[in-house]
């Protein structure tokens, strides 16, 4: 009998690694259960699940062209459409502070502003900011002036404090 992918066969399990279990399907041909297709839960060690000589259920799920084949015992089990995982509802946008600012600081003041523009509340909690309606050029611009202030006041800040030959004394 050919092995094709996505065909369930009945295999005895004759070893185990801690890397996935080797079954013995008809024919003398053996595949690979990975430790990942073991159970659909996390699987720390092999042997809770499995044993030498355990007559298990697997679902062909690959062919190598060199003639490795990799099974699944997780994709054997049919899920029942109820235990499916139900869509997730999206998200609201939160909103919350006194200030409106973006991410550059712009906008908003007074002691529920934070720190990078977000706004808190007085509970010390943060939010992301509200979307503004500048564009990303804009955004930009003022990011470049507010960083070109920056390095220019830690440039006069720490020149003068400089040892050695050839500084610049303010």
């Amino acid at each position: 009998m050919a092995i094709e992918v996505g065909t369930k066969l009945e295999g005895k399990v004759t070893g185990i690694t801690h890397f996935g279990a080797f079954v013995d399907l008809s024919g003398g041909v053996t595949g690979l259960v990975h430790i990942s297709e073991i159970a659909d839960n996390y699987v720390k060690d092999v042997n809770d699940h499995l044993k030498i000589n355990d007559i298990v259920t697997v679902k062909v799920i690959n062919v190598d062209k060199d003639g490795k084949i990799g099974l699944s015992i997780k994709q054997t089990i049919d899920k029942p459409a109820s235990e499916a995982r139900p869509p997730r509802a999206p998200r609201p946008e939160r909103t919350g502070g006194t200030g409106g600012g973006d991410r550059f600081g712009g906008g908003g003041s007074g002691p529920s502003q934070g720190r990078g523009g977000f706004n808190r509340d007085r509970g010390g909690r943060s939010f992301k900011p509200a979307p503004s309606k500048t564009s990303f050029e804009d955004k930009m611009s003022r990011f470049l002036k507010d960083s070109e202030e920056r390095i220019s006041s830690l440039k006069k800040n720490t020149e003068g404090k400089r040892g050695g030959r050839g500084a610049k004394r303010v």
